[in-house]
């Protein structure tokens, strides 16, 4: 059972990072914190919260400290009557004093009066499902159907709810239309637009923004992450303010690879050594790793040439001679449109390439003949 629990636990967390719930401090997110606190202090504490934003940027991190600070606040067996003084009063901020029992239980996931809402296992692989099901659901109305043995608070957490399917959406609706008294359920989503209408109508909304540099640096310390010194400003850019994916990008020598693919253009035609090279890479034994980021990669190339080509305005660099290949090759307007096709067909090969099990080599050798055409498009653009 316990190793259930733990594989259960790993299926919401970064490689390399520590469990949100392990996580103290929110770092660059004071707004969204204060924007909770503020309608806790004032008697609106809405019974569903929408926590959005890209992922990677501290949602999980600010529900788990919403369910601590939650928790907390009414009585607590074994512990004082409020650990923020003699009865239930409103804390200035979201933080738990080191010995705080409610935060221990649930760094264990052994916090009774807390539900995570995720991805269940597949029966027949033992693997995480790739969508929460209605049945996942299910189990948490029973949760729901408890009453907390000490009459206080109760936390449903939500991680993500991107990936709840449709009947399972439909019975979260169902939770947040009559949901119990003092219960409180926190939506962690990517992307809120893919959710029903009638689910976000019933949440008040907590926006997280991406990182800047100073902040993203001091997450990934927090994270036990040490990117370079010289890396952070290049990072913020490829992760686009998302601590998970510059974890990612950190473990993998990110910055140095999207220079290369940079490089590979230099000369306004792609270096076909350098081309067959990077299909080398992700075919080779442990690419599986490397083959992922190298498809992120691809497209955030495709997406910041579109992006400058579109708005004429340069984007801090990313990567050595970004800057130059970029005045090169999405100068003016005309360019954008080669771009942003280019960007739609690899997506669309990478999902079906992933999908079929396609060899890596292969779909970035494709990706990169896409993308050279493309070179020739956006310079008759100039």
């Amino acid at each position: 059972m316990a190793e259930e629990v733990e594989e259960r636990i790993e299926t919401d967390r970064v490689l390399g990072c520590p469990h949100p719930s392990h996580t103290r401090r929110l770092i660059g997110q004071d707004a969204a914190e204060q924007a909770f606190l503020g309608a806790w202090r004032e008697g609106r504490l809405h019974h569903g919260w929408l926590i959005s934003g890209p992922e990677g940027v501290g949602k999980a991190v600010l529900a788990y400290r919403i369910a601590r600070a939650i928790l907390a606040e009414g009585p607590d067996p074994g512990a004082a009557p409020s650990l923020f003084g003699d009865g239930p009063t409103v804390p200035a901020t979201l933080d738990m004093p080191e010995d705080c029992p409610i935060a221990a239980r649930i760094r264990a996931g052994a916090e009774p009066r807390l539900s995570v809402l995720r991805r269940g296992l597949n029966d027949r692989t033992g693997k995480p499902r790739t969508q929460i099901v209605v049945e996942d659901v299910r189990s948490t109305k029973g949760f729901l159907q408890l009453s907390a043995a000490d009459g206080g608070w109760r936390v449903v957490t939500v991680d993500p709810a991107d990936a709840l399917n449709r009947s399972a959406a439909n019975a979260l609706l169902k939770m947040l239309e009559e949901p119990p008294e003092k219960v409180l359920i926190l939506l962690i989503c990517h992307a809120p637009g893919g959710l029903l209408p009638t689910i976000r109508s019933r949440c008040r909304s907590l926006h997280l923004g991406p990182l800047d540099p100073e902040d993203l640096a001091e997450a990934l310390t927090q994270a036990g992450v040490t990117p370079a010194v010289e890396d952070i400003a290049a990072l913020a850019e490829l992760a686009r303010g998302s601590v998970g994916r510059a974890a990612r990008l950190t473990a993998a020598d990110g910055v140095a690879l999207y220079a290369r693919l940079c490089g590979l253009a230099s000369e306004g035609r792609l270096d076909r050594a350098g081309m067959v090279a990077l299909a080398d890479i992700a075919s080779a034994r442990g690419g599986e790793q490397t083959y992922p980021l190298l498809i992120d990669l691809f497209q955030i190339l495709m997406a910041r040439m579109a992006r400058i080509a579109a708005t004429g305005a340069p984007l801090p660099e990313a990567a050595p001679g970004e800057k130059a290949l970029a005045k090169c090759l999405a100068a003016t307007p005309g360019a954008a449109r080669p771009w942003a096709e280019l960007a739609a067909r690899a997506a669309e090969r990478f999902r079906h390439a992933v999908a079929v099990n396609l060899d890596p080599g292969q779909t970035i050798i494709d990706t990169c003949l896409d993308i050279d055409a493309t070179l020739i498009k956006a310079r008759h653009s100039l």
